[in-house]
């Protein structure tokens, strides 16, 4: 709406109904009377609200407070706690990079997809162990990424029955690996008791001397590396 000018001091003069003589009523500044509820506000507040409250905290109840409408309005959109679950999986899996698997090699694109899928849930932890277990039934761009990733496998000569247990086996490091880029930088620190565990303090140590990457990023780099080549040798 056009700013409407006015000279200094004078004011523009109104109707007894706050309108302008005109006759057009005058809209009150500030936020709408009511919030505008969509799917995607519904997910970013799921979001925001499991962030800050950790996954018990996200209710229906909670939801609708914290985007200022009533359940009756939330409802109007979602059904329950679990449709809303299904839309946070969908847009956290929507940032999960397939896109290798459409052309280049089969090792490249696992590497991409799996790299950008830790990323993603690495900044929604609380959320692992609930989207780690949550059906995909109606999630529709969760499916789309199982069906890329699945026909990449198949097209790389991964055997049909093996696809999906390799797919499994990759996101439950995928998963772990999430958490271990949130862990204390001091996490293997032995303390008092270094004396005691010399391997170990030695190997620690040892990192920390000659890696110039992130923990967490060696390990997963590690890891990632020997699961490609186990279930590329699956390949036929």
């Amino acid at each position: 709406m056009p700013a409407v000018r006015a000279s200094a001091g004078k004011e523009k003069a109104t109707t007894d109904d706050g309108g302008t003589p005109g006759g057009a009523k005058r809209r009150r500044a500030g936020r709408p009377s009511a919030a505008v509820l969509d799917l995607a506000g519904i997910t970013q507040a799921a979001l925001d609200l499991i962030g800050n409250k950790g996954y018990d905290g996200l209710t229906m109840a909670a939801l609708a407070r914290t985007l200022d409408v009533a359940p009756s309005a939330l409802y109007n959109h979602v059904e329950s706690k679990h449709d809303v679950l299904v839309l946070v999986e969908d847009h956290l899996m929507s940032l999960v990079d397939v896109s290798g698997f459409e052309s280049g090699p089969w090792e490249d694109a696992v590497r991409t997809w799996a790299w950008s899928y830790r990323d993603a849930f690495a900044a929604h932890t609380p959320l692992i162990p609930v989207i780690a277990v949550l059906p995909v039934t109606d999630a529709p761009r969760t499916l789309l990424m199982y069906e890329v990733v699945s026909t990449g496998f198949r097209d790389a000569g991964i055997p049909e029955a093996r696809i999906v247990p390799a797919i499994v086996a990759l996101e439950s490091f995928i998963f772990g690996s999430a958490y271990d880029v949130t862990a204390p930088a001091d996490i293997f620190d032995s303390g008092n008791m270094a004396g005691s565990t010399p391997g170990f303090t030695a190997a620690v140590r040892s990192l920390a001397e000659e890696q110039h990457e992130r923990p967490a990023d060696v390990a997963f780099s590690l890891g990632l590396e020997a699961l490609i080549a186990g279930i590329g040798a699956l390949r036929g």
